[in-house]
């Protein structure tokens, strides 16, 4: 069974670091794009970055480029998004997703078929 557990949310003050994972368990994560999405009140979901499953291809929200890194390890069958510079416009309950593609990734949330439960990112002073 395709499973997807996001941690590592939690209160943050502005400016402040994150890094989230995606952990993935009931299938070869090798052969998956992941994206990283948002979601805060009143808000449609976002796609904030994603990666191809080869890890050749990643894109990024304009809003996330220079702060946000997305990273992947296959042998631990795990996808980090490394946040930095958190600001309060951040806040928001963060999801992983897949979808079966090596070479690309999308950042609109159509575009994916198995999504985590989220975790909550919270940034305030």
């Amino acid at each position: 069974q395709l499973q997807l557990v996001e941690s590592g949310g939690g209160l943050v003050k502005p400016g402040g670091s994150l890094r989230l994972s995606c952990a993935a368990s009931g299938f070869t994560l090798d052969y998956y794009a992941i994206g990283w999405f948002r979601q805060a009140p009143g808000n449609s979901r976002e796609g904030v970055s994603c990666i191809s499953g080869s890890g050749s291809s990643t894109n990024y929200v304009d809003s996330a480029k220079g702060r946000f890194t997305i990273s992947r390890d296959n042998a631990k069958k795990t996808v980090y998004l490394q946040m930095n510079t958190l600001k309060p416009e951040d806040t928001a309950v963060y999801y992983c997703a897949v979808h079966r593609a090596t070479g690309v990734c999308e950042l609109g949330p159509a575009w994916y078929d198995y999504w985590g439960q989220g975790t909550q990112v919270t940034v305030s002073s």
